[in-house]
């Protein structure tokens, strides 16, 4: 029978990531394309990245995962721990594999401010373990705010050294997931994507179109209050939150739509404001998120 797997459909529409890895799911269950391997490195960071898709609902993280790709590496999901881990780690580069990578590169003391663990006697760092993946990954994905551009972890004073990915390896091409943390759908259905099609449509950043193409602003529920001038002055007010500081009007991602935690809300239904997470230059080119006396305007670099 000839293969047949249809296009997405309607990219900007927010179930786009549960019919990308069902489509992928199939394909893959009938044997019209093959599953591919990934490694999912952790660097230095909180891990808030692999918990948020842990938390993954339609698709479900762990069930989907298992559906499109061989795991062959996660510093938190393995049951292999110490030189073990390290022993599979090294085994996994043997073949061909996506790169999937959360948290900053130290870069303070040659790397050692992070160190996943040690191979024939000596600590390995996230530096050394990110450099030796990326030579031969097929693609990489850069998953979260650190990973991106350094996020929380590179904040001021940044003692670590600790930098984003494009630093480390500026000749690679890489497909930039921003966010503190990443939607579980934005890693999936990229993932998927690139399982199916190949590399997504990305902007200048890198970012996949699909999930960061529109402000939030432009999509948020409380836009017409801020057509009409109508502002918040405290949390609790059901108003816009312009001038409380929230930087929807410069953040791309689809958080209104598709909204967090199973898909049930999000921070600006939950009056507060955004504060622009999957914007580069996060966090301290976003402070402060809370702003009562002034009104201040950043822009997306």
């Amino acid at each position: 029978m000839e293969k047949l797997i249809l296009p997405p459909e309607d990219l900007s529409n927010e179930a786009i990531a549960a019919r990308l890895t069902k489509n992928a799911a199939t394909s893959i269950k009938n044997g019209w394309i093959k599953k591919k391997n990934l490694v999912y490195l952790e660097l230095n960071g909180c891990s808030g990245n692999i918990i948020s898709l842990l938390n993954g609902q339609n698709p479900n993280f762990e069930y989907t995962l298992n559906s499109l790709v061989n795991f062959q590496y996660s510093n938190s999901l393995m049951v292999a721990e110490g030189e073990k881990a390290i022993e599979q780690l090294m085994h996994a580069m043997e073949g061909e594999y996506i790169l999937a990578v959360e948290g900053a590169v130290a870069l303070k003391n040659n790397g050692l401010y992070n160190i996943i663990g040690s191979w024939q006697g000596k600590p390995l760092t996230g530096l050394q373990a990110v450099t030796m993946l990326a030579e031969k990954a097929s693609n990489i994905l850069v998953v979260g705010a650190c990973a991106t551009h350094g996020g929380v972890s590179a904040a001021k004073p940044n003692p670590s050294g600790s930098v984003g990915l494009p630093k480390v390896l500026p000749n690679k091409e890489m497909i930039m997931l921003p966010g503190c943390p990443v939607h579980p759908d934005w890693f999936l259905g990229t993932l998927a994507h690139l399982i199916l099609y190949g590399e997504p449509e990305t902007d200048n950043l890198g970012r996949p179109l699909m999930f960061y193409s529109t402000l939030i602003h432009d999509r948020c529920p409380r836009r017409p209050f801020f057509d009409r001038g109508i502002f918040a002055e405290k949390l609790s007010d059901q108003t816009c939150l312009f001038k409380l500081g929230c930087r929807g009007p410069v953040t791309r991602t689809d958080c209104p739509t598709r909204q967090w935690n199973g898909h049930v809300n999000w921070p600006i239904g939950a009056d507060t404001p955004c504060i622009g997470c999957a914007t580069f230059g996060f966090p301290d080119a976003m402070a402060p998120f809370i702003s009562y006396d002034t009104t201040r305007v950043v822009k997306d670099e």
